[in-house]
């Protein structure tokens, strides 16, 4: 019988370790919780962020689990709930808008794609699932920020970059825009994060109530936001079809 390798027991240990419980854990805790001199454990954590399946905040130090798991778990994201429940309505919201759909949730201070849907048309396009994109310029971030209280704390304790001349970045600037998010329930990124290019995004919300993603359409801004005003259908087929989404994942009417 082939011996197991201990290495990769340990390493498969780690990501055990960091998927569950507290969001992020220091190498004092890492250490102690599977038995292993901090030596041993940094060398494994050290190998893991270098392959992405690590990540280690810059402030605290502390381990979380990296996006690369993601990007190696499309057989997951096949039957990962949120996913499954939103491939009809992104595949109708596409269709009807013509534009490109995603579906962010929040992870490592940031937004991860979990699924995209191609601009229905012959021009080229890169899948951008596994993608990040940032909490405090983008549509899917500014709903995450406005609705999670953990995005908002997260974004702002963070640096919030300035992309562009338009980007927000001053906190009580930041602040009244989240207010009108959640006044209007959908929030936009007209050319704050990439020149050219426009959002427009409504939240996602489980059986609970609770906020687990974000549906986005993304688009040039003269096809998105003519003149510089978002085009109204837009927005309501993407607030129709969050809706439909967290009405599939038990969160009844909004």
């Amino acid at each position: 019988m082939a011996k197991n390798i201990q290495s990769l027991e340990r390493a498969a240990a780690m990501l055990r370790l960091l998927a569950g419980g507290e969001r992020r854990l220091g190498l004092s805790d890492i250490s102690s919780a599977l038995g292993l001199a901090k030596g041993t454990a940094h060398g494994i954590l050290r190998t893991l962020q270098l392959e992405g399946f690590v990540e280690q905040d810059a402030a605290s130090g502390r381990y979380q689990l990296g996006a690369e798991l993601l990007r190696l778990g499309n057989s997951y994201l096949d039957v990962h709930e949120l996913r499954a429940r939103a491939l009809v309505w992104t595949d109708d919201l596409a269709r009807s808008s013509g534009e490109s759909v995603h579906l962010g949730v929040l992870h490592q201070h940031g937004v991860l794609i979990v699924h995209h849907v191609f601009r229905p048309d012959d021009s080229r396009q890169v899948l951008e699932v596994g993608a990040m994109q940032p909490l405090h310029s983008t549509a899917l971030g500014k709903v995450l920020s406005a609705y999670d209280p953990v995005a908002h704390s997260e974004v702002m304790e963070a640096e919030r970059r300035s992309f562009t001349g338009r980007t927000v970045t001053a906190a009580d600037d930041f602040e009244a825009m989240l207010d009108l998010v959640r006044a209007q329930g959908w929030a936009a990124d007209a050319e704050e994060t990439w020149e050219g290019v426009a959002a427009v995004a409504a939240p996602v919300h489980d059986r609970r109530r609770m906020p687990v993603g974000a549906v986005a359409v993304t688009g040039a801004v003269e096809r998105v936001a003519p003149g510089g005003a978002l085009r109204p259908e837009l927005i309501a087929a993407v607030r129709d079809c969050a809706r439909a989404v967290s009405r599939d994942l038990g969160a009844g009417r909004f």
